[in-house]
């Protein structure tokens, strides 16, 4: 994933200041991944890239242990995160399909964010919601009995409320027309 404008920097700040509180010793690995995941979110190869160097590890070895442990995220959380419950009973039913909706609608793949970071898609185990299978967390709030055509009705609600802000940002009908056409 791209480095947004100035995430390098804050990058590099953080790393370093957990490196200087934890120390450098290997055995620290584990602790310094879960440090910097909860500063940034989410573990970025250059953040790794600091470890590794810090700790003086080989990278690989860092993203070996980055990708064994499901707590690790290698991409940013998005602003809007969709988490598909792929518990016995939701998988059963269709959570399968669920995913796969969002996937297509997205256009990106289970476990990764948009490239404008506005929203990410995961999958996670039961979420205790077994009667209303399928279920999706959407910002923590649970979505119910998810068919394609919900998955559709989700998103353009997220749609819908972009529109609202950009009217209340002052861009009226006709700058969102002749924004549209030139598209």
């Amino acid at each position: 994933m791209t480095l947004l404008e100035g995430e390098r920097e804050v990058i590099l700040k953080h790393v370093k200041e957990i490196l200087d509180d934890r120390g450098t010793s290997r055995e620290n690995l584990i602790p310094v991944l879960q440090q910097v995941q909860d500063k940034l979110g989410y573990l970025p190869d250059l953040a790794m890239q600091k470890i590794a160097a810090g700790l003086d590890i080989p990278t690989v070895d860092v993203y070996g242990i980055a990708t064994f442990y499901n707590q690790f995220r290698m991409n940013p959380p998005g602003d809007h995160q969709f988490k598909v419950c792929m518990g016995t009973a939701c998988y059963m039913v269709g959570g399968n399909i669920a995913i796969e909706s969002f996937e297509r609608r997205l256009e990106i793949r289970e476990g990764e964010t948009t490239p404008d970071r506005k929203f990410s898609l995961e999958r996670v185990a039961c979420v205790g919601c077994c009667t209303m299978a399928p279920v999706v967390l959407v910002d923590e709030e649970v979505e119910g009995h998810v068919t394609p055509t919900r998955v559709d009705g989700i998103l353009l609600a997220f749609e819908t409320e972009t529109e609202k802000e950009e009217g209340k940002n002052g861009e009226g009908i006709e700058e969102k027309e002749e924004r549209r056409s030139d598209a």
